[in-house]
């Protein structure tokens, strides 16, 4: 199957239903953890007046955390109607006065000219179906001086696994998929027990770390198709090659990914002349 039949939203795990599901959740404290993870990339002052695309805006919890944190404007866009519908609600609910609209487009579909100061995409490109492509279509949209702020799968020596499971659990009935969410959970723990780690406290870590929950996390993760991943390198390569400068990055080795290959996080800047 070529990269371009996947691009299409049939071709996806069901993302925007896992996403209305989980803001059902979405309380003060998550909306203040969505607000600190995005100040570890973006210091919270450099929010203030910004114009900021959110690309696979998801729940619609970071483009309300980045209204809070003062952005002017939030353009918030989504392949999966489901997201759009959810991320609108929710910022109805807490931002219904501030500048922001929400829309059912793909990355694909946007005009290659930069209109925003901040361009934001946490772990959604590389489920694009064309990663690449997808990264370049972001970094297009950034304003000289601007930032692209995105978060990518890390490369591990099971990727090749993972896509093949996730291919199989998006297309997988609802009961398969429980059982599937079983045997990995059980694993989880499993290996925390090993390390002497409490699985109460990696569960409450969660809600700490961008606001999100372990068992729709879990979900995301094993039905995550379509599915690529990248090493640290690769990705300073190719923006390089587009001309932006490395501002931050949070990455860790790949290793075997055993549970997962888990985001590395990116801030790169358009110069501004």
């Amino acid at each position: 199957m070529s990269a371009d039949d996947l691009k299409p939203l049939q071709q996806h795990f069901a993302f925007g239903a896992n996403w209305a599901d989980y803001a059902q959740r979405i309380d003060g404290q998550r909306i203040d953890a969505a607000e600190q993870g995005l100040h570890k990339l973006v210091a919270a002052d450099d929010w203030q007046g910004r114009r900021v695309l959110d690309i696979g805006c998801g729940s619609g919890l970071h483009a309300l955390a980045a209204l809070r944190s003062g952005a002017a404007a939030v353009h918030a866009i989504d392949l999966d109607p489901d997201s759009v519908s959810t991320a609108t609600a929710l910022l109805r609910q807490h931002q219904a006065h501030a500048d922001w609209q929400c829309e059912v487009r793909s990355v694909f579909d946007l005009p290659e000219q930069p209109a925003y100061d901040i361009v934001y995409s946490w772990g959604v490109l590389h489920h694009t179906g064309a990663m690449y492509e997808a990264l370049q279509r972001a970094a297009a949209q950034v304003m000289p001086g601007g930032l692209l702020v995105f978060a990518l799968y890390r490369k591990t020596r099971l990727c090749a696994f993972w896509k093949i499971e996730k291919r199989w659990y998006s297309r997988a009935s609802a009961p398969a998929q429980r059982r599937a969410q079983g045997v990995y959970t059980l694993l989880v723990r499993l290996a925390l027990c090993l390390r002497g780690r409490s699985f109460a406290s990696f569960r409450q870590d969660y809600l700490s770390s961008r606001g999100m929950n372990f068992e729709h996390d879990v979900h995301d993760w094993l039905g995550g198709y379509p599915y690529e991943s990248i090493r640290p390198q690769q990705v300073a390569d190719f923006m390089h090659g587009l001309g932006f400068q490395e501002v931050r990055s949070f990455t860790r080795p790949g290793g075997w990914g055993w549970g997962g290959s888990g985001c590395d996080e990116y801030v790169y800047q358009r110069p501004a002349s």
